[in-house]
């Protein structure tokens, strides 16, 4: 299990900062959302594809930290763990939603215009890794998403998805090959040559 505290020598850890933020320390909230908020909204934005949702879904998730601080339990959990855990699913709330509402909504590609080719090709690389991750099953996507994009370590995920240590292993694997096949036809385009 775990052995020692995360946080760093005088920096207090999440769970400190829960507990005050729930006696009423305004700073602790301060500092927690501050540490925790862009990686809830990465992961949103992530498993979603769409900046407005992603948004939603990360205040959404922060509004339920703050409304569970004062039932917290230190040491039963992380909580950055808790948190992905409600971010994720409140994804997945949200994209059953989506569907029912619309199979054939897609949102628009952001239109910016950057005047090197070097950004357009940085904007080229990051739209088509979102691409091939929506292609991922849900449960791929969420695995490699934490563990290679988050750089969660396997136990943690397997933690927050629910799921045992191998399964993590076996997701991530099988969604880094997919991703692999989808993007090996753009290396060139995406400038990925070897050479």
């Amino acid at each position: 299990m775990a052995h020692g505290g995360d946080a760093a020598m005088g920096d207090p850890g999440d769970d400190a900062l829960l507990v005050l933020f729930a006696n009423g320390d305004g700073q602790a909230a301060r500092d927690l959302t501050g540490r925790l908020g862009p990686r809830t909204y990465s992961v949103a934005l992530r498993v979603l594809g769409n900046r407005a949702e992603a948004e939603d879904v990360a205040q959404e998730a922060m509004m339920r930290l703050w409304q569970m601080a004062p039932d917290w339990q230190p040491g039963r959990a992380k909580v950055s763990t808790w948190l992905y855990r409600v971010t994720l699913n409140l994804c997945l709330d949200l994209k059953r939603r989506r569907r029912t509402e619309d199979l054939d909504a897609v949102p628009e590609p952001q239109d910016e215009s950057p005047s090197v080719p070097e950004r357009l090709q940085e904007a080229a690389r990051i739209d088509a890794l979102q691409a091939a991750l929506m292609q991922l099953p849900e449960r791929q996507r969420q695995a490699v998403i934490l563990r290679h994009i988050e750089e969660l370590p396997n136990p943690e995920i397997a933690g927050i998805m629910d799921i045992s240590v191998e399964a993590v292993e076996s997701l991530t694997a099988r969604g880094k090959r997919a991703l692999a096949r989808a993007l090996a036809g753009r290396r060139t385009e995406l400038g990925y040559d070897d050479g």
